[in-house]
């Protein structure tokens, strides 16, 4: 036995002579500190342990111009330990008024399109990039986008979703960083630090057009099977 250790010490002494002293491998990083690394170490959102914590802080700060004129905030809603989190891009009128997510017309259809593939509010955990509802609900600005996205980055390293689902152009857009447009995005399954995401139309965007639903529930259907798969 001494005889192996002397030798396995020799290799060392000379592996460390030809290339350096032998250094750890560090363990590789989990989902929730990759997100947490697009978050400048600053940010009040790093202290937060907790959702109801980070919650507290989105309805007692002004991050942007909006958040002053909202009736309440909407943080997000759901199962805390889910699988898959739901993001959409800004409360409209009906969640502003109640401080729910996806509550009005829009919310129906979601109900439906989710219990469409066996699944409930229950199951999933869903948001917003926006915490506040833009005027006339029109698209976020840049500026109100920057705001709000470490509180979106902070909920999703709490709860560390395997899935991600992307509600619209502008939460694809967002999440993925990318200027692609909706249907290049859609239909396919995206690598996001460790987890997987797929876009599809907003529930609101298939009220305008009918002619969306179709490949939206082949999206739907790729998150079922994916779902299934974990």
């Amino acid at each position: 036995m001494n005889e192996v250790l002397h030798a396995v010490k020799d290799f060392l002494i000379s592996e460390s002579a030809l290339h350096g002293p032998l250094v750890p491998l560090e363990p590789p990083k989990t989902f929730a500190q990759k997100i947490m690394d697009l978050v400048d170490d600053a940010h009040p959102v790093c202290e937060m342990k907790s959702l109801d914590d980070l919650q507290r802080y989105v309805q007692t700060s002004i991050l942007t111009p909006i958040d002053q004129d909202r009736t309440l905030p909407v943080f997000g809603d759901g199962n805390p330990q889910a699988t898959i989190m739901l993001i959409g891009e800004a409360p409209g009128a009906d969640e502003d008024k109640t401080g729910s997510p996806f509550v009005g017309r829009a919310g129906q259809l979601l109900d439906k399109m989710l219990a469409a593939i066996d699944l409930s509010r229950q199951d999933i955990y869903i948001t917003n990039i926006l915490k506040s509802r833009p005027p006339k609900n029109r698209d976020p600005n840049p500026d109100e986008v920057a705001a709000h996205l470490p509180v979106l980055y902070r909920q999703l390293s709490l709860i560390a979703p395997e899935i991600i689902l992307c509600l619209g152009r502008v939460s694809g857009q967002t999440i993925l960083e990318t200027a692609s447009p909706l249907n290049q995005l859609r239909g396919q399954i995206h690598g996001y630090h460790g987890a997987s995401l797929i876009v599809t139309y907003h529930p609101a965007a298939l009220l305008r057009n009918s002619t969306w639903k179709r490949p939206t529930w082949e999206d739907l259907k790729l998150l079922r099977e994916l779902y299934l798969s974990q």
